[in-house]
């Protein structure tokens, strides 16, 4: 316990500086700054993959069993997108707005109760690991690090979860360059945005690219709930919301392909898909408890 919290401290402090290194490197538009802030990007990677890892040793099973557990996860995730991203389409600035939710995350993990930190054995209706893969490991004396159900759906989840965060930081970007640009003009800080429809292209495939994951960590669910409580669907606060979600950004999608929205709707709507998605996270977790209580 303590190990994986002090991973935390040097996380929480790394995410920190890397969006102050992306701020600087953003307004102050030196080379060795950008340097700088990805590779710490990638220490702060580094250092959150340890806490998972740790995490894992010290509860004996996959790290994602309650709410801090998972919102390292989400951190973890969006990282990786993000310095997938980075290394691809070479926007630094990205990272201003992509790190900042980042080091906002990690804020609000920090906040938990001591009670959401701590490494507890796993609720029993948690408790499902899929057969053939305990045989697997049980043959090198790694059985306990076996996943179930329950592991399949939060990782794929959370991977959705990560795009659609992306996607929200583009989506914001988008919204700043564009009223920029209608009004014309210069301005030193929103120069270095790429253009708007470079944005919204982006902020789109983040999207297409998230989707498919939430779907699957739906359906993933459903199959758990069905081991778990002996019904696939309950009408829970947190699967009504989930699916709430899925259909914000499933009508994000369709009004792209169909109706060929693009500009300022879709990006409100990825806005707004976002927001939903904090609330599924942490607002039904507070504020309308159910059967996902203890997540």
């Amino acid at each position: 316990m303590i190990l994986s919290l002090l991973f935390f401290t040097f996380s929480f402090v790394f995410y920190l500086l890397t969006a102050l290194l992306y701020v600087g490197n953003w307004v102050f538009k030196k080379k060795w700054l950008g340097q700088t802030a990805t590779a710490m990007s990638i220490v702060a990677l580094f250092s959150t993959t340890m806490i998972l890892i740790v995490r894992a040793k010290e509860s004996g099973h996959a790290p994602f069993s309650n709410l801090y557990e998972s919102m390292m996860l989400f951190v973890w995730a969006v990282n990786v997108g993000y310095i997938a991203m980075e290394y691809k389409y070479k926007f630094k600035v990205m990272g201003v707005f992509v790190m900042a939710f980042e080091f906002l995350a990690m804020l609000s993990a920090s906040l938990l109760p001591y009670k959401f930190k701590s490494a507890e054995p796993l609720n029993p209706a948690l408790q499902n690991k899929w057969h053939w893969m305990v045989d697997l490991l049980s043959k090198i004396g790694y059985e306990k690090y076996a996943i179930g159900w329950l592991d399949f759906h939060v990782f794929t989840t959370f991977i959705g979860y990560a795009g659609f965060a992306i996607s929200c930081g583009l989506s914001i970007m988008f919204l700043l360059k564009n009223r920029a640009e209608e009004k014309g003009g210069n301005n030193f800080l929103l120069d270095a945005f790429p253009e708007s429809k470079i944005l919204d292209e982006l902020s789109y495939r983040t999207i297409a690219w998230g989707f498919p994951f939430l779907a699957v960590g739906i359906v993933s669910g459903a199959v758990w709930a069905n081991y778990a409580w002996g019904t696939y669907w309950s009408w829970d606060p947190k699967e009504t919301w989930s699916l709430i979600t899925w259909f914000i950004y499933a009508a994000y999608l369709h009004a792209r392909v169909t109706r060929g929205w693009r500009g300022k709707k879709a990006a409100y709507l990825s806005v707004a898909g976002f927001a939903a998605v904090i609330f599924l996270y942490w607002g039904v977790s507070f504020i309308l408890p159910g059967l996902h209580a203890y997540a």
